[in-house]
């Protein structure tokens, strides 16, 4: 290995969460702040936990009842129905015009 190009390594490095939660680790960076440790992740938990950046969730409920409520008040669309061309110049056993 080169010497005095890589970081120093920190075998006592602190990791706080925002939960309150502290633990050592060994890193290249003194302290590291994380929003979601092993104490407070719903899957290791078992308990849910919303974690609202910026009120989005809120957000994505006020959209998705606004348009719940479009959709009951909405009349139904009519079917349409499809009318195909029925070309009858093409025959099973019969010449077209074109080969005659």
């Amino acid at each position: 290995m080169k010497q005095a190009i890589h970081p120093t390594y920190h075998t006592d490095a602190k990791v706080v969460c925002a939960c309150g939660h502290t633990f050592a680790t060994g890193s290249t960076m003194k302290e590291i702040r994380v929003e979601i440790c092993s104490n407070c992740h719903p899957f290791y938990s078992g308990k849910q936990k919303l974690i609202d950046t910026a009120g989005r969730v809120d957000r994505f409920k006020k959209q998705s009842e606004k348009s719940a409520q479009i959709k009951a008040t909405a009349k139904p669309k009519k079917e349409r129905v499809k009318k195909f061309k029925v070309d009858e110049t093409i025959k099973i056993g019969e010449k077209t015009k074109a080969e005659a």
